[in-house]
């Protein structure tokens, strides 16, 4: 059987994108491959806040995640993915993830609900253990999953024939949500557009890109990376979201976000889990 260490299993309902409002089962893997530190800070500047706040002499003096201080800068699911915190990430066997969602479903059974697989970065190692958590008969009333991604990792030639038969078999609508990270985020413009790898995605299932906006510089680096992904074949939908570290933050901005994606014919996205529950932990 296989394993997922995870950083996060809760039901709440989804705040972004393509399925904003529909109630989900969000499991949020651990590890990643960008560290996203330059959000919220001048360009080229790293936040060292996280690290600052939540490191004691190498080791975290948290119990739980829950405990974790939120940031206003930085990956605002730094728990995901910092060493710091590997700790507070168990290893889980598929059959264990399994029961712990159904014990959260509102019905102990999939009824209308969504799965979402976040992290992190979901589609790093972990390819290896959805199909197990996937074809699990209690997970065969499932219908919609989302995989949100940043959109650099390749498939495995095993996961795409998985891929394609939960879509035919079992008539699931296979979703990325391939959140690209713009150069606000600190990463490295090579590193973090893949326009090849986000296509290959559209064969497997529905994917669309969603872009963090502070400034107006973001607005210009969407712009080059849409181009950039538009010229690669890409045909999905594309939404702006205001930075969302802290409910402040995320305020300051929404207006002008929606205002430009409207100028652009692209969808703005609210986040839900900013306006309802201030962006908290397990939300």
């Amino acid at each position: 059987m296989n394993k997922i260490k995870i950083s996060e299993l809760f039901y709440s309902i989804q705040g972004e994108g393509r399925y904003m409002g529909v109630p989900s089962v969000f499991l949020r893997t651990f590890g990643c491959n960008f560290t996203c530190d330059g959000f919220g800070m001048s360009r080229g500047e790293k936040s060292l806040e996280r690290i600052q706040v939540a490191f004691a002499h190498g080791n975290t003096p948290y119990k739980d995640y829950k405990e974790l201080p939120l940031v206003s800068t930085g990956c605002d699911s730094y728990a995901s993915w910092d060493p710091a915190f590997k700790e507070l990430s168990p290893v889980l066997t598929t059959d264990a993830i399994v029961n712990r969602i159904i014990e959260i479903l509102p019905h102990n059974e999939w009824r209308d609900e969504h799965l979402v697989i976040t992290g992190g970065e979901p589609l790093l190692g972990w390819q290896r253990s959805y199909p197990d958590l996937l074809d699990h008969l209690k997970m065969h009333g499932l219908k919609e999953i989302t995989f949100e991604t940043n959109g650099t990792q390749k498939l495995t030639s095993e996961f795409k024939l998985a891929l394609k038969e939960w879509s035919k078999w079992y008539n699931r609508e296979i979703t990325f949500s391939v959140s690209a990270k713009l150069p606000c985020s600190g990463e490295a413009w090579n590193d973090a557009i893949k326009p090849d790898v986000v296509c290959e995605y559209e064969q497997y299932g529905t994917a669309y890109l969603k872009f963090v906006i502070a400034t107006e510089q973001d607005f210009a680096d969407a712009e080059c990376a849409i181009a950039a992904y538009r010229s690669a074949g890409f045909t999905g939908h594309v939404y702006l979201m205001p930075v969302g570290g802290t409910i402040e933050k995320y305020q300051m901005n929404t207006k002008a976000v929606a205002e430009y994606a409207m100028t652009r014919g692209w969808r703005y996205s609210a986040r839900l889990q900013c306006d309802i529950f201030k962006n908290d932990w397990g939300t």
